[in-house]
């Protein structure tokens, strides 16, 4: 394994990220797969709401907000192809050509694609509240956004689908090849989440769906959970050490 050169040439940071902002628009399935994200969210949202019970004591905005779960799949599987598509297509060829400093060309594409997912996680989260509240049966009180932490836990919810996104930009660093990325992604961060929620609730306040779901998108703190800045800080850094990670290794190897 060589080390590869990442000296200061070819186009800057500014450049790079309008680079990487042109190869996002552009894509096709990019688009449908964002879309995809919000239009579920609203979906199951709406479909959770008409189906609410009155129950003083249950969270309304945390129900609601489950409608975000399907873009913790779509978001985080666009942030693995984001990067291994790269190199599946050999396209990493001439990104590399255009920005041979490679912390620099992750840097962009975590920039580009972490805001992007942002502003999609947001809307998601916010139509999702909107929809699922209107949907609520008659009597049933509908959460509002001035009643504390529900609009914490509406913008924490879509600042949660951002993070897992990157730690999917992470892990398609990381591993490169798109078939065993996904594999990773899906069973760790979504699969092993799922069976953790069912069978070991103790290990889920850990595991990123855990946290998107019993930490961020809570207006009414769940004890066997982490706090939601607990929640959102142990996301930022699963990120960050999938960014690191691959940052690392991708100066490191050849392309």
């Amino acid at each position: 394994m060589s080390t590869v050169s990442t000296h200061d040439r070819g186009y800057g940071y500014a450049h790079a990220v309008r680079m990487e902002w042109i190869k996002l628009r552009t894509l096709r399935s990019t688009r449908w797969t964002l879309l995809a994200a919000i239009a579920s969210a609203i979906g199951i949202a709406t479909a959770v709401g008409a189906s609410e019970h009155t129950d003083p004591v249950s969270d309304v905005t945390n129900s609601i907000l489950s409608g975000v779960a399907p873009g913790l799949l779509l978001l985080g599987i666009l942030g693995v192809l984001t990067m291994t598509s790269e190199y599946s297509s050999g396209m990493i060829l001439a990104t590399l050509a255009a920005v041979p400093n490679r912390l620099r060309l992750l840097a962009a594409k975590a920039t580009v694609f972490g805001l992007a997912a942002l502003a999609v996680g947001e809307a998601a989260a916010f139509l999702a509240f909107f929809a699922g509240s209107a949907a609520l049966p008659q009597g049933q009180p509908a959460p509002a956004l001035d009643q504390p932490a529900v609009l914490r836990a509406v913008v924490l919810s879509g600042a949660g689908l951002s993070l897992v996104s990157l730690l999917g930009l992470g892990l398609g660093a990381i591993l490169r090849h798109s078939a065993v990325a996904l594999a990773v992604f899906v069973v760790g961060a979504l699969l092993v989440g799922q069976f953790a929620l069912v069978f070991a609730p103790s290990a889920a306040r850990y595991v990123p769906l855990g946290i998107v779901a019993n930490s961020l998108a809570v207006a009414t703190p769940k004890a066997d959970a982490l706090s939601p800045w607990a929640g959102l800080g142990l996301l930022c850094l699963y990120a960050a050490v999938a960014l690191g990670a691959g940052g690392w290794l991708l100066t490191r190897r050849d392309s």
